[in-house]
């Protein structure tokens, strides 16, 4: 099954990832997909989908799904290093991964949050990506 990352959530403030299920009256209603739970979220809370974040690159920016199948790529069936003490692997990781990466404006903290989507996709969705078709 693709996965849709327009539809892949990220909540300030919450741990994992959720996907968007339906608009509620004053909110959202998202499914985390670790362990399914519904929740509703009002609309003071930050939402943002995994299709509209990218990374800084020397030349551009790199779209969140283009960097995914870079990191699928160097990993192959392993998973993102996690966790404390990892700094060293990532940026060993996305050095390899994502070669072109801006040091100066993609931070460690960015890989992390990177790394635990990349985890959290290989086990609960998919890296097989629904590409938006394209409007005339």
């Amino acid at each position: 099954m693709k996965t849709d990352l327009s539809k892949i959530l990220s909540v300030s403030g919450k741990h994992g990832l959720y996907q968007y299920i339906a608009q509620a009256r004053n909110g959202v209603i998202a499914e985390a997909l670790s362990d399914h739970k519904r929740t509703v979220f009002d609309a003071h809370t930050r939402l943002t989908t995994l299709a509209d974040i990218s990374i800084f690159t020397h030349s551009e920016e790199m779209k969140l799904s283009e960097v995914f199948l870079a990191l699928q790529k160097v990993l192959g069936d392993k998973y993102a290093p996690a966790g404390k003490g990892t700094d060293a692997a990532l940026k060993a990781l996305f050095a390899e991964a994502v070669p072109e990466y801006d040091e100066d404006r993609f931070y460690v903290s960015h890989m992390h949050k990177v790394a635990e989507w990349y985890n959290d996709l290989v086990n609960y969705a998919s890296l097989d990506f629904e590409v938006p078709e394209e409007t005339d």
